[in-house]
């Protein structure tokens, strides 16, 4: 489409047909066109050395301008070759201005072969080994003169009117292809963007009126490499004033001090890629120029201008006006896609805002929260769909009927905190298996688990090509090599997009970014509120005393786990209607006010089991019917032991919690042998008890399993280490609770501590009662 598209090179020993054949295109991202030896006839280029202003390269047809050959101007000084009056006039303007390409150009009057000759100068300066160079250009002045800035925006004064009445980016598209026309006179004006991929689309065309229109076609990003990307961005303007021009070459090609080419970056005649000629050509182009768009310094666009009639030379003056009407459209383009993007991102942050106030009520649900009040989160970014996973919970809104597993498992392995997806079926094909009708998704990953996630379904579309972009280039067999060469056809292609999905926009997920930020805060105060609520169930439920038992001795300890956080444990001491004493150690999986409030309800279930019927076996029963019927989604392990305080003699079950430590009177440790049933909500309807005796000098050590298994120590480890320290050589030595407690704690660990310890000390007299 512009200048330096589909650049390509021979490739030497290719293997193909010489009948055309498609070749990848990137095969042309090596093409030195920032050193093509060569430049444009319609002007000549001298470099110069300095301070002595002596010429160390020219372009071959700087005899037409001067009537010295080549070989004469090599070596001889500016003066002679110009004139004395031009190499005075170069030499005070380099030793005034220091950026030279700011004051481009510089009016000279060089001596002919026919007499004196009016030209342009453009002047800049290159590295060369470890000093500089002076390039000269020299064009034949055309145009109003004296070139000047005022001359300069005289001539974009009206276009600059017309880009201004432009209300919206539609209307600035067309004014500034309409205005840059006008003010160049080329046949055709597009104004050219590029998307995310680099691929480009004319949003606006001039046109003279039997041209066909180009308007709404798409160009692969292989039209313009990477490399002449960046001289867009370098270089503002380009001209090419005829395409079936014949170069001229630079002599010497390398230069006798850097040994390198002279580097063409900087200069207005630079010679442009043979196979962009030949692109050109094959759209019967014979003039033009490019005019680069730019955002926040990157390439956003180009405005390109063709011209079928004939050559068509630009003079330097108008090439100036259009880069400063392209600079003033750059800025109104920057200005009026950012306050697009800024009213869109405004409508998102006060969205954000309604749901941030929502979610900061404790007393409903975090996943409720940002769903359900209107409008939720599905009108912070546009979406088909909406899971959210958070405080337990998953909710949904719109299309959402996803496996919410699979997607939450995904969405906690990124390594970013908010992760956007366009074409699943590409970037992760194994989770584009398991949401079929997921195209894209906008993730946002949370602490403890939690997610939210937008989804989008696919968006098929039609997008027409300015000829097939799958064969942007073919190869041509030349004698011995192969050169690639661009596509000869630029027929409007349709090709039919499927597989993704809408775009998310910039603002969206900048959007979803602070609402992610400032979720991480809601989230803080609500785990405060939570634990500090949690905190007093907890202590409201455990016992304020435990009972005192003549001869038994009775200790508990708990401990919430790291960061405060309230976990599901609890301990309990009662003493029965017959006498007998009740001791349990319990476990509801999950922290916060749901554990706390579930393990209060199974506590207290508990507790009326054991007074009503002191059977260990039936209470377990009825406790796991309480929670199947009652609370279907909590789980709970629980260690019941009852023991008759006068005879030693006890009774113990368990479901799914660890086995109890049995104490002998010599100082022995040992897990109590029995059978262990399932946890309460899912057992078996059938548990297990066993029997034993206490004798004087044993007891019995209930405990949860944060107390044997953390980060830092393995289940069968940190049994291990308990039964060390309750295992006594000397047995009248005793053993120390808050020690055991101490020692066991991980400062890492997620799970609270429960330990009580039950031991009877001495015979009670026959017939007593405790």
């Amino acid at each position: 489409m512009s200048d330096e598209a589909s650049g390509a090179a021979p490739v030497p020993g290719l293997g193909t047909p010489a009948t055309a054949s498609t070749v990848d295109h990137d095969a042309c991202a090596d093409e030195p066109i920032r050193v093509p030896g060569s430049v444009q006839p319609h002007g000549v280029l001298l470099a110069v050395s300095e301070p002595e202003l002596v010429v160390r390269h020219a372009s071959t047809n700087v005899v037409g301008l001067t009537g010295h050959d080549v070989d004469a101007v090599l070596g001889s000084s500016l003066a002679d070759v110009l004139g004395q009056s031009a190499a005075r006039a170069v030499r005070a303007h380099v030793r005034t201005f220091g950026d030279l390409r700011t004051r481009n150009p510089l009016g000279l009057e060089v001596q002919g072969p026919a007499g004196p000759v009016a030209v342009d100068a453009i002047l800049h300066r290159v590295a060369v080994g470890a000093g500089t160079m002076l390039v000269v250009e020299l064009e034949t002045a055309e145009g109003p003169r004296p070139f000047s800035f005022p001359n300069t925006y005289q001539a974009v004064r009206g276009a600059l009117e017309g880009l201004n009445r432009a209300v919206t980016l539609e209307e600035l598209y067309e004014a500034a292809a309409r205005e840059v026309r006008t003010l160049t006179g080329f046949d055709r004006v597009m104004v050219y963007r590029f998307d995310a991929d680099y691929n480009g689309e004319v949003v606006a065309e001039d046109r003279r009126p039997d041209l066909n229109s180009f308007l709404g076609l798409h160009y692969p990003a292989s039209d313009i490499p990477p490399q002449a990307r960046a001289l867009y961005e370098t270089s503002w303007v380009r001209i090419i004033a005829d395409a079936r021009y014949t170069p001229a070459p630079i002599v010497p090609a390398f230069d006798e001090v850097s040994g390198e080419p002279l580097d063409l970056t900087h200069a207005v005649l630079r010679s442009v890629s043979p196979v962009h000629l030949e692109y050109l050509g094959n759209m019967g182009v014979r003039a033009s120029m490019s005019i680069s768009l730019l955002r926040d310094g990157r390439l956003w666009g180009l405005i390109a201008c063709h011209h079928y009639a004939g050559p068509h030379r630009v003079p330097y003056g108008v090439r100036a006006a259009a880069e400063f009407l392209g600079s003033a459209l750059s800025l109104r383009l920057v200005a009026r896609a950012q306050d697009r993007e800024l009213e869109r991102e405004l409508q998102a942050q006060a969205v954000v805002g309604h749901v941030l106030r929502a979610a900061r009520d404790p007393d409903r649900g975090l996943a409720q929260a940002l769903v359900r009040d209107e409008p939720g989160l599905l009108s912070v970014v546009p979406a088909h769909g909406l899971v959210v996973v958070a405080d337990g919970q998953t909710v949904t809104a719109g299309d959402a009927d996803v496996d919410v597993a699979a997607l939450r498992s995904w969405v906690l392995a990124q390594p970013e905190g908010v992760t956007a997806r366009t074409g699943l079926g590409a970037s992760d094909p194994t989770l584009a298996a398991a949401l079929p009708d997921v195209a894209g998704l906008l993730a946002v990953r949370l602490p403890d688990d939690q997610v939210i996630v937008w989804l989008r379904h696919e968006h098929v579309r039609d997008v027409y090509w300015g000829g097939d972009p799958q064969n942007a280039a073919v190869a041509r067999r030349e004698g011995d090599v192969v050169r690639l060469s661009p596509r000869a056809s630029f027929e409007r292609w349709r090709e039919e997009v499927r597989g993704r999905s809408e775009p998310w926009a910039a603002e969206h997920v900048r959007a979803v970014e602070d609402l992610r930020s400032r979720l991480l805060e809601v989230i803080i105060e609500r785990n405060r509120w939570q634990m500090a609520a949690a905190h007093t169930v907890q202590l409201s439920l455990l016992p304020r005393h435990l009972p005192t038992v003549p001869g038994w001795s009775l200790q508990a300890r708990y401990v919430p786990a790291a960061g405060g956080r309230v976990g599901g444990d609890w301990y309990d001491a009662l003493e029965l209607p017959d006498g007998r004493l009740a001791v349990v150690v319990g476990d509801v999986a999950g922290h916060g006010i749901g554990a706390a409030a579930a393990m209060g309800q199974l506590r207290n279930g508990l507790r009326a089991y054991l007074l009503r019927c002191a059977d260990v076996r039936e209470a377990l029963v009825d406790l796991d019917e309480l929670a199947r019927r009652t609370m279907p989604e909590d789980m709970a392990t629980v260690v019941v032991v009852v023991v008759d305080p006068l005879t030693g003699a006890a009774t113990m079950g368990a479901a799914g919690h660890p086995r109890p430590l049995a104490l002998a009177p010599d100082g022995a440790a040992e897990l109590v042998a029995m059978r262990v049933d399932r946890p309460v909500g899912v057992g078996s309807g059938d548990p297990r008890v066993v029997d034993l005796h206490l004798e004087p000098g044993g007891g019995i050590v209930l405990y949860s399993d944060g107390l044997v298994d953390s980060r830092t120590t393995a289940l069968a480890e940190g049994i291990d280490r308990l039964i060390r320290h309750f295992d006594r050589p000397d047995p009248t030595v005793p053993v120390d609770i808050d020690e055991v407690v101490a020692d066991c704690s991980d400062p890492d660990s997620k799970d609270d501590m429960t330990l009580l310890l039950l031991c009877r000390d001495v015979d009670l007299p026959p017939g007593a009662r405790p």
